[in-house]
């Protein structure tokens, strides 16, 4: 702040006092009080001009160390209390330069000189380093879908928005020691292969099987499932310890009231497909019951090959405690095969993708299958 009167000025008016002029009639002259008067006398009295100025000189070269002093105690006591012993890194020297700014307020100039570090290297930011955080991304999606291998992975990863290449993939697959352990598959013998009609249109024909798996208690249940042979999707499975043909009934029904039902359903030659009581409600639904030859399941392929994908990726992956816990379990598993699993004949998308593209979103849509 700028003083009223100059050292030049205070002496002089000392001086005026030492020549005779009352004190009074000094400070109603030039507009001070004699409480100032007194103090001017206390400090300047008796000096000239010289050494009013060199007494400034040394009061102002007092006052920077002073600071400086206090200054270099705040630094040592910040370094101890707020920066470890050892700090090498220049990590460790940013985190050092972070504390002391968050904790101390100081400026980021004098934080960096206190750590002896620039402010280049302060604001410097690696480069991510993408492989790394690939390879951490692979072994976390092989960890939550055991089952799928690398192709898959690719295609989790093209969703999530990585843009890399299955070779890659591949090589972090394989240095991560992923594999998928393949299943022993049982050997068919020599047969006439013929194809399996392909439905033009969603919701035409349906395929139905059962599957089979324990609780832990060692209690037997059944899984019914129901597929959609154009776009491949699982429409229900319905789980319990005994299904009989009249319960299927009424699961298609169930089913009839959220979406029509189809012009055929592909089904084996078991008790509960063959029963009178789903006889009679195909035959009042007008739905036809198409049944495969004995010994045959590859007329059945699109559900036995949903039911292999069914048994390897969720049976085999999970320890069923309740009956309860195996139908939330299952019917979380089966909207997860709709909406995220990629569908390699689909052409690598999901089957509610896939029957989106084909207009069936609503219940009443008869758009053709591609």
């Amino acid at each position: 702040m700028k003083k009223r009167f100059s050292e030049e000025q205070i002496i002089g008016f000392l001086k005026e006092a030492d020549a005779g002029v009352p004190v009074v009639e000094l400070c109603r002259k030039h507009g001070f009080s004699d409480a100032s008067y007194y103090k001017w006398k206390a400090k300047l009295g008796g000096m000239d001009v010289s050494d009013a100025k060199r007494l400034k000189a040394l009061e102002e070269e007092n006052n920077k160390l002073k600071r400086l002093l206090a200054d270099a105690l705040l630094d040592n006591a910040a370094l101890k209390d707020v920066v470890s012993p050892k700090v090498v890194s220049p990590q460790a020297r940013r985190e050092a330069v972070a504390a002391l700014k968050t904790e101390r307020q100081f400026s980021e100039r004098r934080a960096c000189g206190l750590m002896n570090i620039s402010t280049s290297v302060l604001r410097y930011r690696a480069r991510p380093d993408t492989s790394r955080q690939l390879h951490e991304r692979i072994v976390s999606l092989a960890a939550q879908r055991r089952r799928f291998g690398y192709r898959r992975i690719h295609i989790l990863l093209k969703r999530e928005g990585w843009h890399i290449n299955v070779k890659r993939v591949y090589r972090l697959y394989r240095n991560a020691g992923l594999a998928v352990r393949k299943r022993s598959r049982k050997r068919i013998g020599l047969t006439e292969r013929v194809p399996l009609f392909l439905p033009e249109t969603p919701n035409h024909a349906w395929s139905m099987d059962f599957v089979h798996d324990g609780l832990a208690d060692g209690r037997r249940i059944r899984c019914l499932n129901v597929v959609d042979d154009c776009t491949r999707e699982s429409i229900l499975i319905e789980v319990d310890t005994s299904i009989s043909g009249a319960r299927v009934a009424r699961v298609l029904d169930h089913i009839a009231e959220h979406r029509p039902l189809p012009q055929m359903i592909r089904v084996d030659h078991g008790p509960e497909f063959t029963s009178l009581a789903l006889d009679a409600w195909a035959h009042a639904r007008d739905v036809k019951l198409i049944f495969i030859q004995p010994g045959k399941p590859t007329q059945n392929a699109y559900i036995e090959s949903f039911n292999g994908r069914f048994r390897d990726e969720c049976l085999n992956d999970n320890w069923f405690l309740t009956l309860h816990e195996a139908r939330v379990l299952i019917e979380a598993w089966r909207k997860d095969y709709n909406s995220a699993r990629p569908h390699s004949s689909l052409g690598n998308i999901t089957p509610a993708e896939f029957a989106a593209q084909q207009q069936f979103a609503t219940p009443d849509s008869t758009a053709p299958c591609s």
